[in-house]
């Protein structure tokens, strides 16, 4: 992946605000089962995995960009009405690929990675912004070594090409909202006047 000259702080909270209380209501709604460790339930996905009449979409060059398929909402999203008016407020502005909802089962521990092609400072790449859902007081995430303090319902701008990784000491899981999209003017705009 190509570097981009312009840098900007490894965590940036971004002013929005989102109600947590709904989206952790929507979330307890899709009345989903129990898992061991960790969980993803997809809400906007490849079209072609969503749509199984779509065609596979032939090999492309780089798949690092989110420009090589085709997105759609999951059935999960649209019986998810504020969480899907989330999604909508992004999707005005900017192309939005992957979304999801991530669980973390207590007391565990996402082990120290980098995701290598998520950040504003590396060409052709999608950027991943995080809303937390359900986040207790013994949830760490740790960026470069050193905690992000996030909210329920607050929205973060985290580049997490760098070293990152998530214990929870709790009880309870952790459920965070991720929203993958493709970088254009308005949200590097937005995230450079936000730090």
């Amino acid at each position: 992946m190509t570097q981009t000259a312009t840098q900007y702080k490894d965590r940036i909270q971004l002013p929005f605000t989102f109600d947590a209380e709904k989206m952790l209501a929507e979330f307890e709604a899709l009345k989903l089962g129990g898992f061991e460790y960790y969980n993803v339930i997809p809400l906007r996905s490849p079209s072609h995995l969503v749509d199984a009449a779509i065609p596979f979409p032939p090999p492309a060059e780089d798949y690092a960009d989110g420009s090589w398929c085709d997105w759609l909402h999951t059935k999960e999203l649209e019986i998810s009405p504020y969480i899907k008016s989330i999604v909508a407020q992004f999707q005005e502005h900017t192309k939005v690929t992957l979304v999801r909802l991530l669980r973390l089962a207590p007391n565990s521990v996402v082990k120290e990675h980098r995701d290598v092609t998520l950040g504003l400072e590396i060409e052709k790449s999608v950027i991943r912004l995080t809303i937390p859902v359900l986040n207790k007081e013994q949830i760490e995430f740790y960026l470069n070594n050193t905690i992000v303090d996030m909210k329920p319902g607050q929205c973060w701008y985290m580049r997490l090409s760098d070293p990152h990784r998530v214990i929870n000491n709790g009880n309870t899981e952790r459920v965070n909202l991720t929203i993958d999209m493709i970088p254009n003017d308005w949200i590097r705009n937005l995230i450079a006047e936000s730090q």
